[in-house]
């Protein structure tokens, strides 16, 4: 079944998770990251677990800090553990 990104939207607006986490998907794999950033700002879960992903593997700690406050948990977490990683091999 190809279901287009009109009616994942349609279903989306509606309230349907399994449609929002879709969209989630479609933004990833064609690199829009302005757009995974309106899903979360929509309560995308999905959108948060792949931004934070993109965020962790590049160190990008305000990244992960905006993506915490957007109500994405995990981001949190992820910035505590990179805030908490020895500097140079060295822990103080």
């Amino acid at each position: 079944m190809n279901t287009d990104r009109e009616t994942l939207r349609a279903l989306a607006d509606e309230g349907n998770e399994t449609a929002l986490d879709r969209l989630a998907d479609l933004a990833e794999t064609a690199g829009d990251l302005g757009e995974l950033s309106e899903l979360l700002d929509e309560g995308s879960l999905r959108a948060g677990s792949l931004l934070t992903r993109r965020a962790a593997a590049n160190g990008d700690l305000r990244e992960l800090q905006r993506i915490a406050d957007a109500g994405y948990d995990e981001a949190g977490n992820e910035l505590d553990r990179l805030l908490k990683a020895p500097v140079d091999g060295h822990r103080d």
